[in-house]
């Protein structure tokens, strides 16, 4: 159990330093790319991304449903389920949202519209991250021996 919790909420506060860098940094340095490599360094970005945040992302998915079947009694179940909703809050903004923006911009080249939307569109993961990391904080600091 400790380990399970341990793997979580590492993986989700690893998640929460990045997104929180991707939004504030690294998503708006995107504009000064410039035009004529822009195509070449957004397909570089995401593959190099996606090695990079898919552990942590794949880890924190299965530890978030393992807690749900070794739920801790001083544990409220309905925690544990609303970590799994903003799992899946981030999955799914990741797969509607962000990809396909970042599609866009790796086929078709910057563009403000496509940079805009990927740059307002990512505050629904980086919410839903954020407070992930104070329930999942929340929960390990509840597990601590007093």
């Amino acid at each position: 159990m400790r380990l399970l919790l341990g793997l979580n909420l590492f993986s989700t506060l690893a998640m929460v330093g990045l997104i929180w860098f991707v939004q504030i940094v690294h998503y708006p340095m995107f504009r000064h790319v410039g035009e004529g490599s822009f195509v070449e360094y957004a397909g570089i970005h995401q593959r190099l991304t996606t090695r990079v945040v898919a552990p942590f992302m794949l880890v924190e998915a299965f530890t978030a449903v393992g807690l749900l079947y070794r739920s801790p009694d001083a544990i409220p179940p309905s925690w544990l389920w609303v970590g799994i909703a903003l799992v899946f809050v981030v999955w799914l903004s990741t797969a509607i949202l962000q990809v396909p923006r970042h599609g866009a911009l790796a086929e078709d080249g910057f563009s403000t519209s496509h940079h805009s939307a990927l740059v307002t569109t990512n505050w629904v993961r980086t919410i839903a991250w954020t407070a992930r990391g104070v329930l999942m904080t929340t929960i390990a600091c509840r597990l601590l021996p007093s």
